[in-house]
């Protein structure tokens, strides 16, 4: 990827890593877990060659941003508040943003609190949910889901650290971001996750163990505290987020998810998004449902999930 130019900028009191590609309307790309902003290698060529500026950011805590040690420095604050200055940096006023898992939800919040620096959200996976005013996030999914539902298991400070310390980093990524089943995200009693996750033999044909080389190297270098400390500003997030109960997303969105997603059957997600409550809070939104897609789409269906994100840049860049 020589086409593709890397340096760190200052934003909201850290160093965060961006690779950057092409020219023209900026287009913010956000990752995930457990990625970095190598997860958009296909997209950030496919959009640059298309006419526009693709920026993809590691996000705090990953790759080579800066990684601060403390939970409540991964509030939804400090996470917009970097994006924010990521568009000061570059001199833009508003840019359009994509977002896949962690950075849809950043993306959401970015939408919520400065829809004057949005031209439009593309969200994967992850739809727009009203917070629960009634429950606190880890108790709600401790409620649904019991204490080893992976989100509870990483509340610990160390636990997941140490547990992951047991695997070399190539087989951690194969058990993240090859896992197709809901239920492997609930381990058994007494067991931790990464242990009951299994290791794939045979790797599916959308990534190549080079590929997950990749990562591997990368979350070796950062370790994964800084994205399990999104987890752990979970229920910080719940309180800080209060004052915008009931506010609707106004700026233009699509939501795109894989029918197969892991996400997507669990708690009534699909009739959430199929329906008419999706739709009340987010009015200017665009629903995509790709057939026989998981989690990771982005990478899985890069050519389709490109085409899909340029066709709702196309309708409010003017390109």
């Amino acid at each position: 990827m020589s086409d593709v130019n890397f340096r760190r900028i200052r934003t909201n009191g850290i160093w965060m890593h961006v690779a950057e590609q092409g020219t023209g309307p900026l287009v913010v790309l956000l990752h995930g877990f457990p990625e970095f902003w190598y997860s958009w290698r296909h997209q950030i060529t496919f959009l640059a060659n298309k006419g526009y500026h693709a920026v993809a950011p590691d996000l705090r805590g990953y790759g080579d941003s800066d990684s601060p040690l403390s939970p409540s420095s991964y509030s939804i604050f400090h996470l917009v508040g970097d994006i924010v200055g990521l568009l000061d940096h570059f001199g833009e006023q508003q840019a359009f943003v994509v977002g896949h898992d962690w950075g849809a939800f950043i993306g959401w919040c970015l939408s919520t609190f400065r829809p004057d620096r949005v031209r439009g959200f593309v969200s994967l996976c992850v739809p727009f949910y009203q917070r629960d005013p009634k429950n606190k996030t880890v108790e709600s999914c401790r409620k649904v889901f019991g204490d080893d539902f992976y989100l509870c298991q990483f509340q610990e400070p160390g636990r997941a650290e140490r547990a992951f310390a047991r695997y070399d980093y190539l087989t951690v990524m194969k058990k993240l971001l090859l896992i197709t089943k809901t239920d492997n995200l609930i381990a058994p009693f007494g067991m931790e996750l990464i242990d009951y996750l299994e290791t794939p033999s045979i790797l599916p044909p959308w990534i190549t163990e080079e590929e997950l080389q990749v990562y591997a190297d990368k979350f070796q270098e950062s370790g994964f505290t800084g994205a399990f400390n999104y987890y752990r500003a979970l229920d910080l997030n719940w309180e800080v987020l209060a004052a915008w109960d009931g506010t609707k997303v106004s700026i233009p969105a699509k939501f795109i998810v894989g029918d197969k997603d892991i996400g997507f059957e669990c708690s009534g997600t699909r009739e959430y998004v199929s329906g008419d409550v999706f739709k009340r809070f987010v009015p200017n939104l665009e629903v995509v449902i790709i057939l026989d897609g998981h989690h990771y789409i982005h990478q899985e269906k890069p050519q389709q999930i490109s085409e899909e994100i340029l066709s709702f840049l196309l309708k409010f860049s003017g390109n």
